[in-house]
């Protein structure tokens, strides 16, 4: 399966300038790093997560953790745990557990992306599928994402 057609269409309709890449499997974006020889800090991994009882995307690069502690006030939550596997299938479409692209407004879920990343020009997302990924220009994203929630979301690996 190459890249989400939810993905696609939205990139089309925006006008989005991207670049599709073709990669072997991986399941990781430390594995998507190393395939693709970039460095770690502009490849961005799609976290979903549960937020009180409601759920979102957060998207932070491969060579960081989550915050859960700063996650959480700028999210205005009282808990943070990642969403099970079973609610991802069930609840987003089109997508392979692992390879969620970090488009919440896809699913009418929130999204939030690490400062870091939106400092960078250009960052490798999550396509959609093992095999495929997005090159974007980070600050498109806020006209894609119109609800984006960004801030410093991480602590080092």
């Amino acid at each position: 399966m190459p890249i989400s057609k939810k993905l696609t269409k939205l990139l089309e309709e925006k006008k989005i300038k991207y670049e599709p890449i073709e990669h072997r499997t991986v399941y990781t974006a430390y594995d998507k790093a190393a395939t693709l020889k970039i460095p770690e800090k502009i490849v961005g991994k799609t976290l979903t997560v549960k937020l009180d009882k409601n759920y979102g995307l957060v998207l932070i690069p491969a060579n960081k953790n989550l915050d859960k502690a700063k996650f959480k006030k700028i999210a205005k939550v009282k808990s943070v745990d990642f969403a099970k596997e079973v609610w991802i299938k069930k609840n987003l479409k089109g997508v392979k557990v692992g390879a969620v692209p970090p488009l919440g407004n896809l699913w009418k879920l929130p999204t939030f992306i690490d400062r870091f990343l939106m400092n960078q020009s250009k960052i490798i997302i999550n396509g959609g599928d093992y095999n495929w990924s997005i090159k974007i220009n980070s600050a498109v994203l806020k006209k894609i994402i119109p609800d984006l929630i960004t801030g410093g979301l991480t602590k080092p690996r």
